[in-house]
């Protein structure tokens, strides 16, 4: 998931509703991330879709290094460049 846009250096908190699907940016250029607004459109990128199984707070990943795309898995920690700027 490489991308010019600057990686938030911690994930996102949110609470989602058992059975609903969230489409989550993987380009970093949505304004309403962690979530699609089709700021993709012309790029490789495509939104991931992510299906609640249950009601709760779940974190989805801000870094886009994961590898449990779409949520964190605390990749971010691991990123040199963002490890430096936690004021997110």
């Amino acid at each position: 998931m490489s991308n010019d846009k600057p990686a938030r250096s911690k994930p996102y908190p949110v609470l989602v509703e058992a059975g609903n699907i969230y489409y989550w940016c993987s380009c970093g250029k949505s304004k309403m991330l962690p979530f699609c607004d089709a700021a993709h459109v012309g790029t490789n990128f495509v939104p991931v879709p992510y299906k609640a199984e249950k009601t709760g707070t779940v974190y989805f990943c801000g870094c886009r290094k994961t590898k449990n795309v779409p949520l964190c898995d605390g990749s971010h920690d691991r990123c040199e460049h963002l490890r430096a700027d936690k004021s997110e």
